[in-house]
C-alpha cells in the first residue's frame, strides 16, 4: 500500500474517531443541560439554527461553483433527512435521555452499526457475500461490538482502584434504592424513545449516502438539512408544546452552551464529516464505531468524574476492540467503493459527453473533407 493510500485510510479513521468523541462529549453535556430545564423539542430547533449560521457561509462561498441544481427529488429526500434526524431522532433520543440517563442513552445507540449494516444490505449500499471470509468477518464483527457494548452497559465486576477515581473506602457503597413505580415506567416510557429515534438515525445515514450519489455537496447538503429541520422542527414543537413561551427564552447559562455545541459539533460537523467518510466507505463504516462512543464515555467519566472502572467495562472494551478489528478487516478486503473524486469525475464527463461529442462529429468532418480533396489526385 503506498503512502498516500496509507495517509488517506488514517484520514478515514481520524473522522469516525472524531465523530465518536463529538457524540460522548456532546451525551455528557446534553444531559446535564436538559436535568436543569432543556427542553427537548427547542433544543433541536435552536440547534439546527446554530448549524445553519456557522455553515451556511461556508457552504455558499467555497461550493458555489459546484453545487448541482436542485431537482424536485434531491429536494424531497433533503425535507425527508430533516424530518428523520434532526426532528424526529432528536426529539425522541433527548426526551428519553430525559426519562433515563446518558449512559444509557449512548449505550441504546450501538443498535445503530445493526440497524445500518441491515438496511444498507437491502438497499445494496453494503455489499455482503455470505460465502466470502470479509463479509463473515463483518456480520461477526458488528454482533461481537453490540455485544461487548452490552456487557459495559449491564456488567459491574469487581471495581478497580484507580488514584484518580474515587476512593470507596472513604464513602462506603450504599445499598441500591429501589426504583418506583413512576421511575420504572419513565426508563420503560425512555428506552422506547430512544430505539424509535435510533431506527430514524440509521435511516437517515442511509438516505443521506443515497441523496449524496445526486446532490454531492456535502457543505451546502449538510447545511440544507439543518434548516429545513430547524423549520420542521418549529412546526412540530408548536404543535407538541402549543401555547408554551416559557420554553423559547435563551439565558446565558449551560443550556445555551450545550446548544451551540450540539449545533456546531453534533449537527453540522458529524453531517459533514460523515458525508465524506460515507461517499468513500459507505453508511456501515460510519456507524460501526459507534460502540466504540461507550469505551470513550468510560474514559471520560473516570477522569472527569472520578467514577469507578470496574471489570465488566474492561471486558466489554476488549471485546469491541476485537469486534472493530474485525470490521475494519472485512472493510479493507470489500471491492473498491467509487470515491468522491471518481464520482466527480464521472459526473464532468456526463456534463461534458455532447460536448466530446460534437468534437468528434467536427474532426470526422475534417478527416473526410481531406480525404475528399485528396481523392483526384
Amino acid at each position: 500500500m503506498s503512502q498516500d493510500r496509507w495517509v488517506d485510510q488514517g484520514k478515514l479513521y481520524l473522522g469516525v474517531l472524531f465523530l465518536q468523541v463529538g457524540y460522548a462529549i456532546n451525551g455528557v453535556i446534553v444531559k446535564s443541560a436538559l436535568n436543569k430545564g432543556l427542553n427537548p423539542c427547542t433544543f433541536s430547533v435552536y440547534r439546527n439554527i446554530a448549524a445553519v449560521v456557522v455553515f451556511g457561509p461556508f457552504a455558499y462561498f467555497f461550493e458555489r461553483n459546484m453545487r448541482p441544481k436542485m431537482r424536485l427529488s434531491v429536494f424531497l429526500k433533503i425535507m425527508l433527512l430533516a424530518q428523520l434526524e434532526p426532528v424526529m431522532d432528536q426529539i425522541l433520543y433527548y426526551t428519553g435521555m430525559k426519562y433515563t440517563t446518558a449512559t444509557f442513552a449512548i449505550a441504546m445507540c450501538n443498535i445503530i452499526p445493526a440497524l445500518t449494516f441491515f438496511m444498507a444490505w437491502i438497499f445494496r449500499l453494503e455489499k455482503v457475500n455470505i460465502k466470502k471470509r470479509h463479509s463473515q468477518a463483518k456480520i461477526i464483527g458488528t454482533l461481537v461490538t453490540v455485544g461487548g457494548a452490552m456487557i459495559m452497559t449491564l456488567v459491574n465486576g469487581v471495581p478497580i482502584p484507580l488514584p484518580w477515581t474515587h476512593i470507596s473506602r472513604v464513602h462506603p457503597p450504599v445499598a441500591p434504592v429501589a426504583l418506583s413505580y413512576e421511575d420504572h415506567r419513565n426508563m420503560i416510557k425512555g428506552a422506547i424513545m430512544i430505539t424509535i429515534g435510533c431506527f430514524f438515525w440509521a435511516g437517515f445515514f442511509i438516505l443521506q449516502a443515497v441523496t449524496l450519489k445526486s446532490y454531492p455537496a456535502q457543505l451546502s447538503l449538510t447545511s440544507l438539512i439543518c434548516m429545513m429541520g430547524a423549520l420542521q422542527g418549529t412546526v412540530t414543537t408548536l404543535v407538541i408544546e402549543r401555547a408554551r413561551r416559557d420554553i423559547w427564552s435563551i439565558n446565558w447559562d449551560a443550556k445555551l452552551f450545550a446548544t451551540l455545541y450540539s449545533g456546531i459539533v453534533r449537527s453540522g460537523a458529524s453531517y459533514y464529516v460523515s458525508g465524506l467518510i460515507m461517499k468513500i466507505k459507505g453508511p456501515f463504516f460510519v456507524t460501526a464505531f459507534n460502540p466504540f462512543g461507550m469505551v470513550m464515555v468510560v474514559i471520560m467519566s473516570s477522569f472527569t468524574l472520578g467514577e469507578q472502572i470496574n471489570v465488566g467495562r474492561i471486558v466489554g472494551a476488549i471485546i469491541i476492540v476485537i469486534g472493530l478489528y474485525l470490521i475494519i478487516w472485512g472493510k479493507s478486503k470489500d471491492p473498491g467503493l467509487p470515491d468522491s473524486r471518481s464520482n466527480e469525475v464521472e459526473m464532468i464527463d456526463e456534463e461534458t459527453s455532447p460536448d466530446k461529442n460534437q468534437e468528434s462529429d467536427v474532426v470526422a468532418g475534417v478527416i473526410k473533407e481531406d480525404r475528399h480533396v485528396e481523392s483526384p489526385v
